[in-house]
């Protein structure tokens, strides 16, 4: 049985804290509360300790985040770190992005659901701590797996600065740019995105980084 977090009671009550809708009718953790406590229940329910990280209830062992909460505009999640490696016997994870890799969603949008699947959501929690206790890790692509965008390419053949500043990048930073960058449909735009991103692979930062 995990112990309550004040922190995780303050999220509960007063929303994430991260935007102005705090309290309001708008903020994401209002729309979903009580969906988001039935959730909770079920995680405190498992031997993981719970904490709030990156404003959002986080749940972990041994010190490594095995699951979190988070609720969004049009639904809230329970969100497993390695997701990738679960079983999924019933058929209940998605990737929250077409480029993600280890992470895993299920998607809620009312509280009787979390309350009927609540068996089989603390099955899938113990199966993600044996993985965490096993030591498993999802087997990422590599950075020679993915293409580099040729208007990036080009822009570092021309700035050594720039092609230095991006190769001193960590290999999650770097995979940030490559599919921003690479995303874009038209040349044009990937041309404005490698101009745009400058400023940050000079700081050191992913794409998603401020």
């Amino acid at each position: 049985m995990s112990t309550k977090n004040p922190a995780v009671d303050d999220y509960m009550a007063e929303g994430c804290g991260r935007c102005d809708k705090v309290g309001t009718p708008e903020c994401k953790v209002n729309t979903w509360r009580d969906g988001l406590v039935e959730l909770r229940k079920v995680l405190l329910g498992t031997p993981l300790t719970e904490e709030r990280k990156w404003g959002a209830p986080c749940y972990t062992f041994n010190g490594q985040n095995v699951v979190m909460i988070g609720a969004f505009k049009t639904n809230y999640v329970l969100s497993f770190m390695k997701g990738a490696l679960l079983k999924d016997e019933h058929k209940l994870l998605v990737a929250p992005g077409e480029n993600t890799q280890s992470g895993r969603v299920i998607r809620f949008t009312d509280a009787e659901r979390v309350v009927e699947l609540a068996p089989v959501l603390d099955s899938y929690i113990l199966e993600a701590i044996e993985i965490e206790k096993a030591g498993l890790s999802v087997d990422f692509k590599k950075m020679e797996d993915y293409a580099l965008p040729i208007e990036l390419q080009q822009a570092m053949d021309a700035d050594a600065a720039l092609k230095d500043a991006f190769e001193a990048l960590t290999p999650g930073r770097q995979r940030s740019y490559i599919l921003h960058i690479g995303s874009a449909k038209q040349a044009k735009t990937r041309e404005a995105r490698v101009e745009k991103c400058r400023d940050k692979i000079f700081d050191g930062k992913g794409f998603n980084e401020y």
